[in-house]
């Protein structure tokens, strides 16, 4: 059976090399053919690209056989990914050939499959007789792998490397390249080693699709700087100017932005949002340097015809109060890299006059609503800072401790638990007690941690990776000894969001309040690391570099915002409760326990509190 598989995929092969080229664009096949699904689209049904006139240039690049590799850098909310799917589509029913799509990892590769590639399939008949359903005993397609006459669909994750180097391809298809990590195990750059596969092929196509991150880091920014850099030009609907739409042309009010208006850049005429659709349907793809067989385009939510301009201005407003959430905004809405400033770092002097300021730890700011720790373990002492949090993020410090002996001692530990158990007094009458803590693990105690966190249902065993792209809270690996529940911390995701919100200026969303008693020592420790651009294997990324000996205070920042974050605490609702009903000697003995469950973490079983007898049922919140 496999000898004849083989003789049917080779006798495919040589049948899609012989034949004549195909007579439709993709955009051509994709209006005659392609089926939208329901559960993957909002306007599903029949394909029109004339929805989004700027996805004929993009896919007819695909399908033009002077053009060898496409780049598409783009934000968010333009229709990517079922271009993406429009790609597969076409090769598979009117140009059929071997093709790779890989994904950031394989998980992501499963989910494209199952939740985006199958119902496609399903939905447009010309695929569905051509690909049988993996279900199907018969059908020899798995999720990762799927057959059809003349060719195949072999789905890979760009961090795992068998999957990257076997079979040659015709097509090898990038799917957020930008997630990829610099390299696929100790292979080398993932782009660099599936593109290899396509070498055998005089016809083949390398398509590059991403949203964009750091500036000098980012793998779809250079690909686009070395391709024809197009962009999508349309008329203005009063002096009929062609130009590209650009954010700085958007002017709106602040007090109500959903009226925001686009000016034209040569005679000044108000656009309104109206006046979009038709703008964009006589648009035209301009290339802006000459590159040979590599086609790039460059496309902004400007375009979308499912974002306002209004819509795109409230999220402007929102997204700039941080530098975090602004980050996102540029790469996501306007399809562009984020400037990160070569050793972006912090001066320590500043966040010791700006950030310190007179409060008390008993009774608490009022504004705190859940505290948490984190705790750094030395050869010869414990390192913790305990953190209170209130809404929209603003922490404050609410205290620095060592405590000297040897971790491998109980005595140790159990000064810990003397600190780690006091009760803190609220303004409104409530006691709060630390709901959850964060302990390293990656020293030489490393099983004295999963001892002492086993014993307790609030504390939890970390260990930090500094790998690019990792979440701030991972999910929980059980392979240790006793089978302790160890979360991995992505320690520059944590160190990105802290930093941005020491550059706050104004107390409010994100700002962090530290007590006069803190000295210059502890501000030296917490800005004691800097961003950096450093290449890996050829490939540029930003990492987080030392600056000084000892950083414990920005460690343990690290440990107690990872800990806020296992909580997944509803703080709105929170805040209601405390402020919102003051009773005396109420005593919360824990904020919430948490367990998890494959990637999510659910708030479940509340202590038992001494306070007042409330009617059961609703949410935490309510039942607190």
């Amino acid at each position: 059976m496999k000898y004849k598989n083989t003789l049917s995929e080779l006798r495919g092969r040589v049948f899609a090399m012989l034949k004549a080229p195909p007579e439709l664009s993709m955009s051509e096949w994709a209006d005659r053919y392609r089926r939208l699904s329901p559960e993957a689209s909002a306007e599903f049904g029949s394909w029109n690209t004339a929805r989004a006139e700027y996805q004929r240039g993009i896919m007819d690049a695909i399908s033009d056989p002077k053009v060898e590799t496409i780049v598409v850098m783009s934000s968010a909310q333009v229709g990517k990914t079922e271009m993406t799917l429009n790609m597969i589509g076409y090769f598979v029913h009117n140009d059929p050939s071997p093709m790779l799509v890989i994904q950031p990892t394989i998980d992501m590769g499963q989910t494209f499959s199952r939740d985006r590639l199958a119902p496609m399939v399903r939905d447009t008949p010309v695929l569905t007789s051509l690909i049988q359903d993996s279900k199907s005993r018969s059908s020899g397609n798995t999720i990762l792998k799927k057959s059809f006459p003349g060719g195949h669909i072999t789905i890979a994750g760009s961090n795992s490397p068998a999957s990257l180097a076997s079979r040659p391809v015709r097509l090898a298809i990038f799917d957020e390249t930008d997630r990829f990590p610099p390299s696929a195990g100790s292979e080398g750059d993932p782009v660099m080693l599936a593109s290899k596969r396509t070498n055998n092929f005089a016809n083949r196509k390398i398509i590059m699709v991403s949203t964009p991150t750091i500036q000098g880091a980012s793998r779809i920014e250079t690909a686009y700087e070395n391709s024809d850099k197009r962009v999508f030009k349309v008329p203005c609907p009063h002096c009929g100017e062609f130009q590209q739409l650009k954010w700085a042309n958007v002017q709106f009010d602040k007090e109500n932005p959903e009226s925001a208006v686009y000016v034209c850049e040569e005679c000044g005429s108000i656009i309104e949002h109206s006046h979009k659709p038709a703008m964009v349907r006589k648009g035209k793809w301009v290339a802006t340097v000459e590159s040979g067989r590599v086609a790039g385009f460059h496309l902004s939510e400007l375009y979308s015809p499912w974002r306002t301009w209004g819509n795109m201005a409230e999220d402007f407003l929102f997204a700039k109060k941080n530098k975090d959430t602004l980050q996102v905004w540029i790469n996501t809405a306007l399809g562009e890299t984020w400037e990160e400033d070569e050793g972006d770092g912090l001066e320590y002097e500043t966040i010791y006059v700006k950030n310190r300021h007179e409060y008390e730890f008993n009774p608490l700011p009022e504004e705190v609503l859940v505290i948490t720790a984190g705790v750094d373990v030395q050869g010869d002492r414990l390192e913790l800072e305990i953190l209170g949090h209130g809404l929209d993020e603003e922490t404050w410090s609410l205290g620095y401790h060592k405590i000297p002996g040897d971790p491998g001692l109980g005595t140790t530990w159990d000064a810990l638990d003397d600190i780690l158990s006091r009760k803190f007094n609220h303004p409104s009458g409530v006691q709060l007690a630390v709901a959850a803590t964060c302990v390293d693990s990656g020293g030489h105690h490393t099983q004295t941690v999963y001892d002492y966190t086993r014993r307790h249902t609030n504390r939890f065993a970390i260990k930090g990776s500094s790998q690019s792209g990792k979440p701030l809270v991972g999910k929980p690996s059980r392979t240790n000894k006793g089978r302790v529940a160890l979360y991995p911390i992505g320690t520059d995701a944590a160190k990105d969001l802290i930093f941005s919100r020491l550059k706050i200026e104004e107390f409010g969303s994100g700002f962090c309040h530290f007590p006069m008693s803190y000295d210059k020592d502890y501000f030296l420790g917490l800005c004691s690391e800097k961003k950096v651009r450093k290449f890996v294997k050829g490939v540029a990324k930003m990492e987080w570099k030392k600056t000084r000996a000892r950083n414990e205070p920005l460690d343990l920042r690290v440990y107690a915002l990872a800990a806020f974050r296992l909580l997944n605490a509803n703080l709105k609702a929170i805040d209601k409760k405390i402020n919102g009903e003051k009773e005396e000697e109420a005593v919360v003995e824990d904020n919430i326990n948490i367990v998890a469950q494959e990637n999510e973490l659910i708030p479940t079983k509340i202590p038992r509190q001494r306070r007042s007898r409330a009617k059961r049922g609703g949410s935490f919140a309510k039942r607190w």
